[in-house]
């Protein structure tokens, strides 16, 4: 476990290996998302970041719809 880049007080589990540092649940992002990553296919931050935005999607085309 480390410490939130932009939250030193707080410790999390969520780690971009991409760039070696450590993000709290609300810091979490993907930080680019665009460029590769080796590592994309194990890593928890962009699965959750992806998951956010399809539900984010979902949302919009709801009230669109309805």
């Amino acid at each position: 476990m480390g410490y939130c880049v932009n939250h030193p007080e707080r410790e999390t589990n969520y780690e971009c290996m991409k760039h070696n540092i450590y993000m709290c649940e609300e810091c979490l992002d993907c930080r680019d998302p665009k460029i590769y990553c080796k590592f994309r296919s194990s890593c928890p931050i962009y699965f959750l970041t992806k998951r956010k935005g399809d539900l984010d999607g979902d949302r919009k085309a709801k009230k669109a719809s309805g």
